[in-house]
């Protein structure tokens, strides 16, 4: 009797498992699965230039079936915005694992790795350059993107800090809101947050093709009474359930998550 397709991957997945030293109880990944555009999200510490600074990094990148990249990143470093195209190479497992290098424009390489799961489309990874940040999401995200794919309500975490721009500024303290974003009966998005008042701001919501999100919005006082406002950029991931993003205002060290509900 000719093997059935079940029978097939049952064999494949046993070959797997007796490879020595893959674990028996590792998950078991197809690489080909990784292929495509991701959007990515990455915040912590770094002491790569010498002394300790929060870092916050986005991007868009491309993973080829060439075992190629390509796309580009937006860094928050020390206060200021920095944007470049990159380029790399990767290399996925059969156990999971993901590495991949990235070369901007100036020569620089990083050098990232992770673990995927959910059949390739969402990587937790950190940064393995000596002193990279730690804390890294990389999510599938569509080929192309426009406005109807973002959905009706969001939820949102806003956690970091910022640092002086001018010689003799303060350093504020942490900077954290929780709230929800919610699209109104005339297409217009509207914020409020968690523990303020019952009061609303404006939030004005633009997607480009490349499924990048600029946000602008009022973030209230607790007392309601003003607004600080924000700009943030993000990417659209996971066909729409996710929002990742960082705030692009100088000496803002922020990164956000929305998620939809």
């Amino acid at each position: 009797m000719p093997a059935t397709g079940r029978d097939t991957r049952l064999a494949l997945l046993l070959t797997l498992i007796s490879v020595p030293g893959l674990p028996l109880c590792a998950d078991v990944c197809n690489p080909k699965d990784l292929q495509g555009p991701y959007g990515f999200q990455l915040s912590g510490e770094t002491t790569i230039s010498g002394e300790s600074q929060p870092v916050t990094n986005l991007g868009r990148v491309v993973f080829a079936g060439d075992g190629g990249i390509s796309g580009y990143s937006t860094v928050m470093f020390a206060g200021l915005l920095l944007g470049n195209p990159v380029t790399g190479t990767y290399e996925a497992g059969w156990d999971c694992a993901v590495s991949w290098s990235l070369q901007d424009d100036s020569g620089a390489f990083q050098h990232f790795s992770g673990v995927a799961m959910d059949e390739g489309r969402r990587v937790h990874f950190r940064q393995t350059d000596p002193g990279g940040a730690q804390r890294g999401i990389m999510v599938k995200t569509s080929a192309a993107c426009k406005a109807p794919d973002l959905r009706k309500e969001y939820e949102f975490m806003l956690s970091g800090s910022s640092i002086p721009m001018v010689p003799g500024g303060v350093a504020s303290a942490a900077i954290a809101a929780k709230g929800l974003i919610k699209r109104d009966e005339n297409a217009n998005f509207k914020l409020v947050l968690e523990d303020a008042s019952a009061a609303t701001t404006d939030v004005t919501i633009a997607i480009d093709a490349e499924c990048i999100v600029d946000i602008e919005l009022g973030l209230p006082a607790k007392d309601a009474a003003a607004t600080t406002p924000i700009k943030l950029r993000g990417i659209l991931v996971d066909e729409g359930k996710e929002i990742l993003a960082i705030q692009t205002d100088p000496g803002a060290m922020v990164s956000v998550t929305f998620t939809a509900r």
